[in-house]
């Protein structure tokens, strides 16, 4: 009963032409859970932030390597992806070899580069900088190739309760063109393309601390990433790294992080040039329109 009050209103709400930035969740007389975007006395407010949140930044480190001749910066990438770095200082002290404008590189997946060496003006004195590193996933350089996206799960036929541009939550740079469908928890989640497996998050529970919940990011051939959002937390079939084909299993749906109920959030994202971002795509075919087809292997 819960699961199809969830779509239900899910549905609802994706359909009205008013549709607001907040929902309000609340339990009626029966116990039943609604989601609504009318304000209901004590109901309680949902705010949707629509963002990725990956916990990347461990996986990119800057390293400080001193020896005679001064200071060398270097960047390390453990990721399974290219990144594009930006090295910037401040409150720079006796340092020669200064770079006037921000370093800006784009590291291999699994490298490491020398990005800077600043020497002392004065060998006497210490070297004295501040450094900020800032990283986005993806190689800008690359060319998209055409591709219509094969669905990414098995089952259905399901319903979009939310697509490109919607006011509920795919407003931001990073989710404009995602899509959610809604269907029922554990329904299984395939890739949608062939690629590598970039970062995953498989042990979240509920809504947890971060509004993607359980997560898997695929990059691509020509550099664009797919991203599988809210996934039931334990169900991934998948590790960084893995080489998956188009139709191979990734996980299963669920109904974790910033999710009013159970379904799929489905975007694909590249990097435009120092910014991650949504970009436009279609599905090779009618998302409710399919025969019913659940529990095919």
């Amino acid at each position: 009963m819960f699961c199809r009050c969830c779509l239900a209103i899910l549905c609802l709400l994706a359909s009205s032409s008013a549709l607001a930035a907040k929902v309000y969740k609340y339990t009626d007389k029966n116990g039943v859970v609604t989601y609504t975007d009318k304000v209901v006395r004590g109901a309680k407010v949902i705010e949707f932030k629509d963002r990725m949140v990956e916990k990347l930044d461990n996986r990119l480190k800057l390293q400080k390597l001193k020896h005679e001749a001064g200071e060398t910066l270097l960047v390390k990438n453990e990721l399974y992806a290219p990144v594009e770095v930006e090295l910037s200082l401040s409150e720079v002290k006796n340092a020669s070899f200064v770079p006037q404008k921000p370093i800006r590189w784009v590291l291999p997946p699994r490298s490491e580069i020398r990005l800077l060496t600043l020497a002392a003006k004065d060998p006497k004195q210490p070297l004295h900088y501040k450094t900020k590193l800032l990283h986005v996933l993806g190689n800008p350089k690359q060319s998209m190739k055409p591709y219509r996206y094969p669905l990414p799960w098995r089952g259905g036929p399901f319903r979009l309760t939310q697509g490109a541009n919607g006011k509920f939550s795919h407003n931001t740079p990073k989710g404009r063109y995602a899509m959610d469908i809604a269907m029922p928890e554990g329904t299984p989640i395939i890739a949608a393309r062939a690629g590598t497996v970039v970062s995953i998050e498989n042990n979240q529970s509920g809504r947890g601390t971060h509004p993607s919940g359980n997560y898997v990011r695929i990059l691509h051939e020509d550099g664009t990433m797919s991203v599988y959002l809210h996934l039931k937390r334990g169900s991934l079939k998948v590790r960084e790294g893995q080489k998956v084909a188009q139709g191979a299993l990734l996980a299963l749906s669920g109904n974790t992080g910033n999710s009013t109920g159970p379904h799929l959030h489905f975007v694909v994202q590249r990097n435009v040039g120092f910014a991650l971002q949504s970009i436009p795509f279609e599905f090779n075919q009618p998302i409710d329109r399919l025969p019913n087809f659940a529990g095919s292997q």
